[in-house]
């Protein structure tokens, strides 16, 4: 999809799946995971970008996280309605629920391929991903002194290329400040990156970055599988 001058919303839906579901027949589990499958095809085809990530077991509450995209708030909410009245969704909980619009970087003068993580180019085999909101002093320093932190930020970033960021602005639209997301395919690199980042001058403004999903790309075809829907 491509990202207009005002930007695209961005939608982290986290779902899982009622226990109960797992001990239904296996033919009524296989058609209603063929009807979800539907539904998440035909979202698609009336604008709405979506990318797939499996978290089965990994999060309490959470089996399937979903990055969706599109230029119309609307259209993100009639395709998740569709999704949760669609077989395995009249079955699923929204675990986790985080909205946020694109925009250009107030920091970054000139975004790297780094900064352009969650576009389908490059992907990673794991999303991390988490809203982010800061304190309230953040926004009432001068723009030179935020600019200043966040160069030493964006310092330690550049030394972990195999990690891709993205990053949606939540203001006003829901209840955090950001919606931060990472891919990578080597989880101990991105480990090190956050540990490093914990001890720079930027973390004294975080309010709160939790909770935390770690994800992996797969198809729902695959969830299915995860689920145990035979193929």
């Amino acid at each position: 999809m491509t990202e207009g001058s005002n930007g695209i919303y961005v939608h982290v839906l986290a779902l899982g799946v009622a226990p109960e579901w797992r001990r239904r027949g296996d033919a009524e589990r296989a058609a209603e995971m063929a009807a979800f499958c539907d539904a998440e095809r035909a979202s698609g085809e009336n604008g709405v970008g979506s990318l797939v990530f499996t978290c089965v077991g990994l999060e309490p509450g959470v089996d399937l996280v979903l990055w969706r995209t599109s230029d119309s708030v609307d259209a993100l909410e009639v395709s998740a309605a569709r999704l949760l009245a669609s077989g395995l969704g009249r079955w699923m909980t929204v675990a986790h629920s985080f909205l946020g619009r694109t925009g250009p970087s107030q920091y970054a003068v000139k975004p790297t391929d780094q900064d352009r993580g969650l576009t389908g180019e490059g992907a990673g085999r794991y999303l991390i991903v988490y809203p982010f909101t800061k304190a309230s002093e953040w926004y009432l320093q001068s723009r030179e002194a935020r600019q200043g932190v966040m160069n030493e930020h964006m310092r330690v970033g550049r030394g972990y290329p195999q990690v891709r960021q993205a990053l949606a602005y939540s203001f006003g639209l829901d209840d955090q400040d950001f919606i931060v997301a990472y891919e990578t395919d080597d989880l101990p690199a991105f480990g090190e990156l956050v540990r490093e980042l914990r001890g720079t001058e930027s973390r004294r403004s975080t309010v709160r970055d939790t909770p935390i999903l770690l994800a992996v790309r797969r198809s729902l075809e695959e969830l299915g599988g995860l689920l145990g829907v035979a193929a």
